[in-house]
């Protein structure tokens, strides 16, 4: 239709043009510059270097803790590409941290095109390293340095997504996203009276795929989502040594052994959910949110083992030399959660904020697990178990808050809470036969202050106090009172100080477990520029730890208390220099460090010690070095201390 309407409207005025003289021509727009643009395509940093390092005392405790090696590394990247004619994009943005060996790696990839696509890539590589000679070392008092749940793994995560139209009403999106990790380390095989440490691999991945569509209106925004997982987990244990375990003491005349292991499981799991969120503000005075997540998640487990040595069933006091075992399970898992709140501003002064939230999780398995045992000339027992287990979980919670504002230097909050839930297990998940149940009651008073003295004086307090029935585990918050204070002053133009005061005093009096648990920290921090040149940065914590509870000895079944104990202080500096400058070229000088030091059931100290020169070498060069040394010690268990330097120098090319 309108094709033809412009040429009836144009064909007159082209007849009426045609009548009259040509006009001239008009000079081009002085506003267009017929060169092209001056500006860098490309602009950004890249700082790269050497790390020097020399270490002393226990790698593996260092690799724990710091695990920072030597060798060249791309210490930094942050470019921006821009496409003059905004062809496949307006900006490309990349940045990346850490490069070359470190262990902890970071990329992030941004690409856009205004009005058309937004896309975001996101990748993290993190290594963890966990060695230390003293812990979960049962044979730690015979001399026998060996961490029994070691680990090195890397873990590896991945995140894409493209977003279409942004800035429009209506914006699609699909993303993907991956977590997989894999490493090895030591576990154990357990066998009846005896624990024997082997080595073993791991492997685990889950692919997340989703897509939906955002809706963006002037009082309501929604977002659909609809998406699936997958999920892989494999374990391997194995060990093909004479093993004597953790009980060296003979059984019955006989000394227990292991000499091969085979055993794997395998973990096999897709899922999908719909997500919904929304908030919306049908009037002036409300503001209304909520969201719906549901889930359905499937799971297959698979189960091998082989192993061979001098082994005894206990329950029938039979010695054999071989054992195998399969097994298999599926379990099902729907699981909704929803939550619903909403912000009422009746009056001027007066704010109402309500929230409820409920979580609902169902899980149902079978599975068989058939084993044999096999002796020198003839076959041992076979039996065949098989499971049924049940977990429901469900969790609810409803809160209300009121914001008064007083004055407009002073607000109070006031509200309650109530949190309550109940939990049922079936047969062979907790304590052998039967049926467990538990339930959660709890009611929780809160309040606040925010007080605005003035522009230099601000504080902040925030208190909760709880009275619990029923709890879901030992050590959950039960009758506790959480409390935490800020504030904020400006002394002078120059200098600015800042503390803070938190509490967590959390006790459970049930018969049998009496948890007394008591944490608390105190800090005072200060930033001060006695001149251009100069800034000083300085902090300091004192934190105390107390922990009561009692349990059940495992060897033996009697009544124990377990207390651990933790008074630390730490604390933090830095001086920035601004050294002379020359040739129009800024140098800069920092130093300082910061420590750690405890007293209690584990008295640790460690220190950090630090230098950093910056010397600008050319406009767009400088020229970068950092010092650090690392000290770490022990009272009780002095071979797991290390004392570490470490000297990194490199450039930053900027444009």
């Amino acid at each position: 239709m309108r094709l033809p309407l412009a040429l009836f409207v144009t064909i007159p005025l082209l007849a009426q043009q045609a009548a009259q003289p040509p006009a001239p021509q008009p000079a081009p727009d002085a506003a267009v510059s017929p060169t092209p643009s001056t500006e860098p395509w490309i602009t950004g940093s890249v700082d790269f270097g050497y790390r020097f390092t020399s270490i002393c005392g226990d790698n593996d405790v260092y690799r724990s803790v710091v695990n920072l090696g030597q060798g060249p590394r791309l210490l930094g990247l942050d470019l921006t590409i821009v496409d003059p004619q905004k062809r496949l994009f307006d900006h490309l943005d990349v940045r990346a941290n850490n490069w070359g060996g470190d262990p902890y790696n970071t990329l992030h990839v941004n690409a856009s095109k205004r009005g058309i696509y937004d896309f975001n890539f996101d990748y993290r590589d993190i290594a963890y390293f966990s060695l230390l000679p003293s812990f979960a070392d049962p044979l730690l008092g015979t001399g026998i340095v060996l961490d029994e749940d070691s680990y090195f793994a890397r873990r590896r995560m991945s995140d894409f997504q493209l977003d279409l139209l942004p800035g429009h009403r209506i914006m699609p999106y699909l993303a993907y996203g991956r977590d997989s990790g894999q490493g090895t380390g030591i576990t154990t095989f357990e066998s009846d009276v005896n624990t024997y440490p082997v080595a073993d691999r791991m492997f685990d991945k889950t692919d997340n795929y989703r897509g939906g569509v955002r809706l963006e209106f002037n009082r309501f925004h929604a977002t659909l989502e609809q998406g699936g997982t997958t999920l892989r987990d494999d374990q391997q244990a194995y060990d093909s040594t004479l093993n004597y375990g953790n009980n060296y003491q003979p059984y019955f005349g006989q000394t227990l052994d292991l000499t091969n292991l085979a055993q794997a499981y395998g973990i096999r799991g897709d899922s999908i959910y719909s997500k919904v969120l929304f908030t919306a503000n049908p009037f002036s005075w409300v503001d209304v949110s909520g969201q719906f997540l549901y889930s359905r998640p499937d799971t297959n487990v698979n189960y091998t083992q082989f192993d061979t040595g001098n082994l005894v069933l206990q329950q029938a006091i039979l010695f054999y030399t071989g054992e195998q075992a399969l097994g298999f399970a599926e379990g099902k898992q729907p699981h909704t959660t929803g939550s619903l709140g909403f912000e009422l501003r009746p009056l001027k002064r007066v704010r109402i904020l309500e929230s409820w939230m409920t979580d609902r999780m169902h899980t149902a398995a079978a599975g068989l697990v058939t084993d044999m045992i096999l002796q020198p000339f003839l076959s041992g027992p076979t039996t065949s178990t098989t499971l049924a287990s049940l977990l429901v979980m469900n969790y609810n919670q409803e809160q209300t808050d009121v914001l008064l504002d007083v004055t407009h230097r002073l607000t109070l909050r006031g509200g309650y809470r109530y949190v309550w839930g109940n939990a049922e297990t079936g047969n062979l998940l907790i304590a052998g036969p039967g049926q467990e149940s538990s339930e959660l009651r709890q009611q929780v008073g809160l309040a606040g202050a925010n007080f605005r003295a003035s522009q230099k004086l601000s504080l902040n307090v925030d208190f909760e106090g709880a009275s619990t029935d029923h709890a879901y585990f030992r050590t959950s918050l039960y009758n506790y009172q959480k409390m935490r204070a800020r504030a904020r002053y400006q002394l002078a133009s120059t200098l600015s100080l800042q503390a803070s005061f938190s509490l967590l005093n959390n006790q459970n009096p049930t018969p049998g477990i009496n948890y007394d648990f008591l944490s608390r920290q105190n800090s005072l921090s200060a930033a001060w520029t006695p001149s251009k040149r100069v800034t000083i940065l300085g902090e300091y914590t004192r934190s105390t730890l107390r922990s009561n509870i009692g349990y059940l000895d495992p060897e033996f079944f009697s009544p124990a208390l377990s207390l651990y104990r933790d008074n630390a202080h730490s604390a933090s500096a830095l001086i920035d220099l601004a050294l002379p400058s020359y040739a129009k070229l800024a140098p800069r000088l920092a130093f300082g460090g910061s420590l750690f030091i405890s007293s209690g059931s584990r008295p640790t100290t460690y220190y950090q010690p630090l230098a950093r020169l910056s010397l600008p070498l050319h406009k767009g060069l400088v020229w970068k070095s950092e010092y650090r040394y690392y000290g770490y010690g022990e009272t009780f268990y002095q071979y797991e201390g290390f004392r570490a330097h470490l000297l990194q120098t490199g450039l930053t090319i900027s444009r």
